[in-house]
């Protein structure tokens, strides 16, 4: 193997990409263009509640909190889905750009990932002592990225198989 100088390593590095942060002027810019759309839906429908806004990691957070029911979420979270992506078409309208958008009312994803940690890791510990993958119930792609994090986590493999709507998370032995 040549020997690299160190000049020659200094322009391999600068010429080679490296993962960049996150830009929280345009996360917070979507925040802002999300909670103003969020806002008016509230007001049409005629519904209470309280924005917030963060910015967690690479996506912009919305909360809708205070809200009494589960109108704007659906009996599994459908219509906070259809909001979210309606949401994100919003975004993309003024910025042009796509939305990792990530919308939660009344805290029904923080109740969700918690439900599908559990679910995850039990599931992980039933194929490590079957030996035999499990199939899982189709879901969200926020939800089977909960669920591949836990499996991980527990130190086994899952794979999602399937097409949109019925892709599901299949948890494999070790």
């Amino acid at each position: 193997m040549p020997d690299v100088t160190e000049a020659e390593a200094e322009q391999e590095t600068a010429r080679t990409p490296t993962a960049t942060a996150p830009d929280l002027v345009a996360l917070e810019q979507e925040g802002e263009i999300a909670a103003d759309y969020i806002e008016g839906l509230l007001d049409i429908a005629d519904i209470d509640g309280d924005i917030d806004m963060d910015v967690e990691g690479d996506r912009a957070v919305v909360s809708v909190v205070g809200v009494k029911g589960g109108d704007l979420t659906g009996k599994h979270g459908e219509v906070l889905e259809a909001l979210q992506e309606l949401t994100r078409l919003a975004v993309h309208r003024q910025t042009g750009e796509r939305s990792r958008l990530m919308l939660d009312v009344g805290g029904f994803r923080e109740r969700r990932r918690a439900e599908l940690t559990k679910l995850g890791v039990k599931i992980a510990d039933d194929v490590k002592r079957s030996g035999e993958p499990k199939p899982l119930q189709p879901m969200t792609p926020f939800e089977r990225k909960i669920v591949h994090d836990a499996v991980a986590a527990a130190g086994l493999r899952s794979e999602s198989e399937g097409e949109e709507p019925n892709r599901f998370v299949v948890v494999m032995p070790a």
